[in-house]
């Protein structure tokens, strides 16, 4: 069979947070798109989101017994040394049985055994880095691997700049068609077509700050005629179904996790999030007028990074988390009211969008397998 043809076998690993899952479904599903018969194995770590999210997307995953180092002094820190002895041994084992033509690391605890174990076998590696700020596991597998993809310029300063290669971050490709699914999206939420809808997004596991703004909010936002589509994350959902319950007749829909992102960003007008790398490049692709939040509870504070990148292309809206309980809402409101500011953000946020990310990524994978 043609090199070309013949089954490729990866092996893709990382996770922890939607952040790093998304685009590593992404990058399978391109991956079976060009080479249909192609092997994927995904490893996580275990007790982490990857090991339901992962199988619910359609691939198989092994879970290595592996987290991160915490900033105090913990159990799991002392138990540390002995998960990384145990998960690198682990590693080689998945390796020596699945024999992959190249791995790929997204980022999260797991893709530190696992390309540590490949690369040792010479086995061909590239990781995806999806902040503008790089992550401590992908600066220390630089070294090793082979390609480096990354969403944002000047990344010479974190990584060698011969292995660098500008991608984008892939998404998810249902959200690049959002737009023609708006009729769809409003029967899906049970939304009225003549209102205003906001979203707010706080990432795969909730915002604190902004749910507790929108919280202090929600009559404000109500009583100028606007809809809420709110994902909380799992801790602050059964607060915010009080309040939708609350408001009833009112079209707040409140849900811990939205799977439907493409219907969501649909029937948005304006989007209140997190700036997390993924939720940048979706909000990108999707086109949306957006109020970003960064958190603050990220290493170096790279989501304000992520955010600033938008800012100073006039592509977005910022508002500190300690700005937030006073700021969000009227942001939000002062936006969603004017027409000009929102046609001006989207036309900035559109220029920076790069929907061809997944195929780039699986063209340097392929590269590096022939």
């Amino acid at each position: 069979m043609p090199e070309s043809n013949r089954p490729y076998r990866v092996i893709i690993s990382g996770g922890g947070t939607g952040g790093h899952i998304y685009p590593a479904v992404a990058i399978a599903n391109q991956l079976k798109e060009v080479n249909p018969e192609a092997e994927i194995l995904f490893v996580g770590a275990k007790g982490r989101m990857e090991m339901t999210r992962v199988p619910e997307a359609g691939y198989k995953i092994v879970g290595l017994w592996i987290s991160g180092l915490q900033r105090r002094l913990t159990l799991d820190n002392l138990s540390f040394p002995f998960k990384v002895f145990s998960s690198v041994r682990a590693a080689h084992k998945i390796i020596r049985d699945f024999k992959p033509d190249a791995v790929v690391g997204v980022g999260g605890y797991a893709s530190g055994p696992l390309l540590y174990a490949a690369t040792a076998r010479r086995v061909p590696a590239l990781i995806q880095e999806q902040n503008s700020y790089a992550g401590i596991t992908n600066k220390l597998l630089a070294k090793r691997v082979d390609k480096v993809c990354v969403a944002y310029p000047n990344m010479q300063q974190f990584f060698p700049a011969e292995k660098l290669v500008l991608t984008g971050n892939p998404v998810r490709s249902d959200i690049m068609n959002s737009q023609s699914k708006r009729q769809e999206a409003l029967q899906h939420f049970g939304l009225i077509g003549e209102k205003k809808t906001i979203l707010v997004i706080g990432g795969s596991l909730g915002a604190r700050t902004i749910n507790h703004s929108i919280a202090a909010g929600l009559e404000k936002i109500i009583q100028a005629g606007y809809q809420l589509i709110w994902q909380t994350g799992r801790l602050y959902h059964p607060e915010a179904q009080a309040l939708e319950e609350k408001h009833k007749a009112q079209d707040v829909r409140a849900f811990d996790f939205i799977k439907r992102m493409d219907l969501a960003y649909a029937a948005a007008d304006i989007v209140i999030s997190r700036a997390g790398a993924l939720s940048i490049s979706e909000l990108c692709l999707a086109g949306k007028p957006s109020v970003l939040v960064p958190s603050p509870n990220v290493a170096e504070d790279h989501q304000t990074k992520n955010a600033m990148a938008l800012v100073q292309q006039n592509a977005a809206i910022l508002v500190r988390d300690a700005e937030a309980a006073e700021k969000l809402v009227p942001a939000a409101l002062q936006l969603a009211q004017d027409e000009q500011e929102q046609r001006r953000l989207r036309t900035n946020i559109l220029k920076m969008a790069r929907p061809n990310a997944a195929a780039d990524i699986v063209n340097e994978l392929i590269g590096l397998i022939k």
